[in-house]
């Protein structure tokens, strides 16, 4: 069976998934580092991961597989969970795949060398209701491409 998992510490779009996964009666995982107010549900599972770099991300890499969708803006966790055959999409809607992980590896890196170098102080867009509503057909589309088994 399908699981979505939701890499849930900065996860802005935590009940649009619920709401995506209560449609396709779809358990979801939300992940995270610490306890946090989270969606309820019949099909919700928490799991709260020890503190350490990366735990969320190792745990849902450890567990994700081909059929399941990964919820993260995590460019690198999102890697892993293609390389598992999964589908991952960001929050913002935008999927990862393996023609485009590539090149958000290598922009991710670029970006942290000129935080690091001083060229640049970094800048996160806010979030919009357009990404909310991207979100949500993009995630819509990975299920209907796990129902027709093309994922």
């Amino acid at each position: 069976m399908t699981v979505i998992y939701v890499d849930a510490d900065a996860c802005p779009v935590k009940d649009e998934a619920l709401r995506v996964a209560d449609r396709h009666d779809f358990p979801i995982v939300y992940v995270s580092n610490a306890w946090m107010r989270l969606p309820e549900g019949a099909n919700v599972q928490r799991v709260v991961v020890a503190d350490g770099p990366d735990a969320a991300d190792n745990w849902i890499a450890e567990r994700i597989g081909k059929g399941d969708i990964a919820v993260t803006a995590d460019i690198p966790l999102a890697a892993r969970c293609l390389k598992a055959g999964a589908q991952a999409i960001g929050p913002t809607g935008k999927p990862f795949t393996d023609a485009s992980i590539g090149m958000a590896l290598a922009m991710r890196d670029l970006s942290q060398h000129l935080r690091e170098t001083g060229e640049s102080r970094g800048f996160n867009a806010s979030f919009t209701r357009q990404d909310r509503s991207r979100f949500l057909e993009a995630l819509e589309l990975a299920v209907q491409r796990v129902k027709r088994g093309q994922a």
